[in-house]
């Protein structure tokens, strides 16, 4: 989501099939013990797939672009309905403080890169209410992401990174959630070799799966 730059603004792909399943909804106002389990629903046809991009175009302040790479995409749901939605995908591919923090040099980095996974979309719908409901998302996403990538790509991934804009988030929700801080991004894009084009400056956050993450990604292959 971060360190594509320019090559992001060459995907982007205007989202424009709004229908009637997107607009808003009725609140839903409710204490994290009243709202009940959640359960994350796995995008794995056309109509959710189109119906989970309408979401993303209409109410996340970056609106719809693809997921790069392999990704795993989730509606978030309770008893009281659709929460929101979540999107995993290729993990960034240089990043100077997440790759300082697990101290890998750049040989291994390219062959193990695909052991990370990064959460690149966040939504939770505008008319939703609810105390630490993102952290506990957050925290069930770690618990059944890994055996979903597994399931899908045949391979586990053993540590999760976001990047958030500090201009414009504090990085709550994460922090709730056991997320470690490693740094923040210098506002390039890694094909911005002239320094042309400005990116918002984030804040890098880790999540390891395994407790041997750090072991795993280094091992030469």
């Amino acid at each position: 989501m971060l360190m594509w730059g320019n090559f992001q603004l060459t995907i982007t792909k205007k989202f424009s099939r709004l229908t009637l399943d997107g607009e808003p909804r009725d609140p839903i106002v409710s204490s994290a013990g009243a709202l009940g389990p959640l359960t994350l629903v796995r995008i794995d046809n056309k109509r959710d797939s189109l119906l989970w991009n309408e979401f993303m175009e209409r109410y996340h302040y970056l609106g719809y672009t693809p997921l790069p790479g392999a990704q795993i995409r989730y509606f978030i749901q309770s008893s009281h309905g659709l929460l929101g939605a979540i999107g995993f995908s290729a993990a960034a591919w240089k990043v100077q403080p997440r790759d300082t923090w697990i101290g890998w040099p750049a040989p291994v980095r390219k062959k193990q890169l695909h052991l990370i996974v990064g959460n690149s979309r966040f939504l939770i719908f505008p008319w939703v209410n609810v105390k630490n409901l993102a952290s506990r998302i957050l925290s069930l996403c770690a618990k059944q992401l890994p055996g979903d990538w597994q399931q899908t790509y045949g391979y586990t991934p053993v540590l999760l990174e976001t990047f958030v804009e500090k201009d414009r988030f504090a990085g709550t929700c994460y922090k709730a959630a056991n997320w470690t801080w490693v740094g923040v991004t210098k506002g390039r894009g890694k094909l911005d070799t002239n320094k042309e084009y400005a990116l918002p400056v984030k804040d890098v956050y880790m999540y390891p799966l395994h407790k041997k993450f750090r072991h795993l990604l280094t091992q030469p292959i």
